[in-house]
């Protein structure tokens, strides 16, 4: 299958970008933007073929910082405007994060590791999601943060790239020729792992879940001692309500705890998600390197985007200009 844009004489360099998840399709549209000649091969039948057609959507760079590194949120803080300019829907209602009562301490302790929020009471609470009215007497709101829905945003960088001029080709071999490219820029995640040293596989798994009862305007993260969870409403009252995160390269099916847990929360949050319809579970393998962040390498005329862990969304545009600053022998 293939998408073609209009050709663009002279256009230069050729580049060939392999993976069409969110790293290859951020890093494709920045390339052509910048003036490449582009064509994206993904193996599998559509976009998002791999971990990124399960992620959360969620801009969120000061929430991240309760678990990661700082660069992380020094370099993603530019992702809203980025995602904002280059696809529609995105949503920039911040961020709320709660907890149980019996977990409330989770609070402080989230708020210790991160900044740019607002300590709320249960009468806030209720101003910011009515539907949570009476439920939770305290949180944090991070009113810079937003989210986007992955699937959306990835057919949507797709169409931009066909627009840019680029080429998009599914189903393609793996080994697909590379002959006649001037560079080559590999965004294939845990495919690359025989190629990059130190890559590994991170379980993921998600719902997604139809509640008609309740009304969400931002995401949400649910704050527990073993595992966080977030859940992030999209459009007809779905919800995406994910992710553990196991230190494992199978890519079966849920396990009933994990769907126990992730179900538990969506509960928690509130009552009617006992009626809700479990629409679909996912299971995605988020390529990491050892310290967990993203990374931009180069072996000859092939650079490798990959590593994005649990950062996708909110660290390809920035890896995308690295990537590209490479192409284009910018120091």
């Amino acid at each position: 299958m293939e998408h073609s844009g209009s050709e663009q004489a002279g256009a230069r360099p050729r580049v060939l970008v392999r993976g069409a998840g969110v790293a290859g399709l951020v890093t494709a549209v920045t390339l052509a933007e910048r003036g490449a000649d582009v064509t994206l091969v993904e193996i599998g039948p559509r976009v998002g073929s791999g971990a990124s057609w399960m992620a959360g959507g969620m801009l969120a760079p000061w929430c991240e910082a309760e678990a990661a590194p700082p660069e992380v949120t020094r370099q993603s803080v530019d992702s809203l405007d980025w995602w904002d300019a280059h696809v529609p829907g995105v949503v920039r209602n911040g961020s709320l994060v709660l907890a149980p009562p019996r977990d409330v301490g989770e609070i402080a302790r989230f708020a210790r590791r991160t900044s740019h929020f607002e300590t709320v009471d249960g009468d806030a609470i209720a101003r910011l999601e009515p539907d949570l009215g009476g439920r939770f007497g305290k949180g944090l709101f991070f009113p810079d943060e937003g989210h986007v829905d992955p699937r959306k945003a990835l057919c949507a960088l797709r169409d931009r790239l066909v627009d840019l001029g680029g080429n998009v080709r599914f189903d393609a071999p793996a080994d697909h020729s590379d002959a006649g490219y001037d560079r080559v820029v590999d965004c294939t995640g845990i495919a690359a792992r025989l190629r990059l040293a130190g890559l590994r596989g991170v379980r993921g798994e998600m719902l997604l879940l139809r509640c008609p009862d309740v009304t969400l305007h931002r995401s949400v993260r649910m704050l527990h001692p073993r595992i966080p969870v977030y859940i992030v409403p999209r459009a007809d009252h779905l919800f995406m309500v994910g992710a553990t995160m196991v230190e494992s390269e199978n890519a079966g099916g849920m396990t009933l705890r994990s769907m126990v847990e992730l179900l538990t929360a969506a509960y928690v949050l509130h009552p009617a998600f006992g009626e809700a319809e479990i629409v679909e579970s996912g299971v995605g393998l988020r390529p990491a390197y050892p310290d967990n962040m993203p990374a931009v390498t180069q072996d000859g005329r092939t650079v490798y985007v990959n590593g994005m862990y649990r950062h996708g969304f909110l660290l390809s545009p920035a890896r995308a200009r690295q990537a590209a600053d490479i192409v284009f022998g910018v120091a």
